[in-house]
């Protein structure tokens, strides 16, 4: 296997889809907003709070990973700091040259001091929209509902994706705590959301069985599946997503710290990249995870064999998977293509 470096794997030109802008802030950002702000934190430097906000490398379970949301969230309250995250968590991907992102969020979470939902969601439009003017990356917006709340609740995320379809925002997600909170319940808000044709994307096969991955494909019609480790138990429903060419959204780090997985050994991305899924790597939530797109391209090759023909296979994958016009797609491709040639890569087309 070709020696593969964090120089060359940062260099390398990427995609990331999933991504939570609540889980992903700086931590001397929170210190600040909070000082701005006047909200309490457990710690007032900034050794200390990465201490308290990183999650431990293996949690009790999902719910123990969400906890230190309730920090980060307390200081994104208001436009400047909702439109700061953002712009900040764009200029942090561009710099390991990731040049689409996708940034979901919710904005129901973001409404504690008074700002509506169009507030909320017009200024991480400002974020993105300031950080594509300095930084040479694209930037889409996802909103997220939650499973564990009120399914009236998701179908106002679902009227507010539907109102900004097309200034920013390029689809809908469903989180949250997943055992015991079907993504049936949410049936009308999804049904708003298809039936104006944009995409959707689903947390499942994570903190549950396949049968989660079933429901978020058949009855609120996923277009892409995040996490997904759970679906190696049911091969019928594996070859499905395979013959459809459904896209993954895999976050190795953080799916062994929520146990999604047992260990780091028994990550399923090795097995689903070789049967030919349509897999892609994502940072889940870089401060909470601690990590970056380029850890998680180290982790591939580190600890699961990943060569550079497969390493072009998963950033192209994330190309073909995002959601965005298929003549854009074709285009960040073609210069991705470019570029990973000028790095010496291996590139042929029937990697693509």
């Amino acid at each position: 296997m070709a020696n593969i470096s964090e120089d060359l794997i940062r260099a390398i030109p990427k995609a990331e889809l999933h991504c939570h802008l609540d889980g992903s802030l700086r931590p001397k950002t929170i210190l600040e907003l909070a000082q701005d702000q006047n909200v309490y934190l457990p710690a007032n430097n900034e050794e200390e709070l990465r201490k308290i906000l990183i999650a431990p490398p293996t949690c009790k379970n999902l719910e123990e990973y969400l906890k230190p949301f309730d920090i980060t969230v307390s200081v994104l309250q208001t436009a400047q700091a909702l439109e700061r995250a953002t712009y900040e968590l764009a200029e942090d991907c561009a710099a390991e040259n990731i040049r689409y992102l996708e940034i979901r969020f919710a904005p129901i979470l973001h409404i504690q001091k008074g700002l509506s939902l169009v507030d909320v969601v017009q200024a991480v439009l400002r974020g993105k929209n300031r950080a594509e003017r300095d930084f040479d990356i694209r930037v889409g917006i996802i909103i997220c509902s939650i499973r564990h709340n009120n399914p009236e609740e998701s179908l106002k995320a679902a009227e507010l994706t539907v109102a900004f379809k097309n200034k920013g925002i390029v689809g809908f997600d469903l989180a949250g705590a997943e055992d015991g909170f079907p993504a049936k319940h949410h049936r009308e808000a999804f049904d708003l959301i298809i039936n104006n044709n944009i995409n959707a994307t689903v947390h499942a096969g994570e903190a549950y069985g396949p049968e989660s991955i079933h429901q978020a494909l058949h009855l609120v019609k996923a277009n892409r599946i995040g996490h997904g480790t759970r679906l190696r138990e049911n091969g019928d429903l594996m070859n499905y997503m395979n013959d459809h060419r459904i896209p993954i959204e895999m976050c190795i780090t953080s799916n062994v710290q929520t146990k999604a997985v047992r260990s780091l050994e028994d990550h399923p991305v090795r097995f689903y990249f070789d049967y030919g899924l349509r897999i892609t790597l994502n940072t889940d939530n870089r401060l909470i995870s601690n990590t970056t797109l380029t850890r998680e391209y180290m982790l591939a090759v580190n600890e699961f064999g990943f060569s550079e023909k497969d390493l072009i296979v998963l950033a192209i994958n994330g190309f073909k998977s995002a959601f965005m016009s298929h003549f854009d797609k074709v285009a960040m491709i073609d210069r991705a293509l470019h570029q990973m040639t000028d790095l010496g890569l291996p590139v042929k087309r029937e990697y693509i």
